[in-house]
């Protein structure tokens, strides 16, 4: 199976997403606009590291209310999507030895979280993670 776990740094205009495949490269990072026409490019990009949606798990963090237009729409496209507790990622990124802190870089942390918490953020129910596929 090839893995692919993708961070999205959700801001109010733009959002930026980073791809890791389950080796830790990168695969796509990029910033997109926080609209449809901004989701649908990010979901290209999706759809050009893997041919199986089941393979991806994209994760966000939860930020006020701007995840949520991006969580459902790449859930009703057919995306394993989590929200992620800002703290749990605060915590995770303390632990690394970066300093820098920009919207790309903690694109890029929230895909290495996914990427080594992929067991236990399998254990979240349907309804925190939504739709798992058609």
């Amino acid at each position: 199976m090839d893995e692919i776990f993708v961070g999205i740094d959700v801001a109010k205009d733009s959002s930026n997403g980073h791809a890791l495949n389950a080796k830790g490269e990168t695969l796509f990072s990029m910033s997109f606009p926080m609209n449809n026409e901004g989701f649908s490019k990010l979901l290209d990009a999706v759809k050009s590291t893997s041919r199986d949606l089941s393979e991806v798990l994209v994760a966000m963090e939860s930020t006020a209310c701007y995840h949520i237009n991006l969580f459902s729409f790449l859930t009703a496209s057919g995306v394993n999507a989590v929200i992620i507790n800002p703290l749990l990622i605060a915590n995770f990124a303390r632990l690394s030895l970066r300093k820098t802190k920009t919207d790309k870089k903690d694109a890029g942390t929230i895909a290495q979280f996914a990427m080594i918490h992929k067991d236990s953020i399998s254990q979240l129910s349907v309804t925190q993670r939504g739709p798992t596929g058609p």
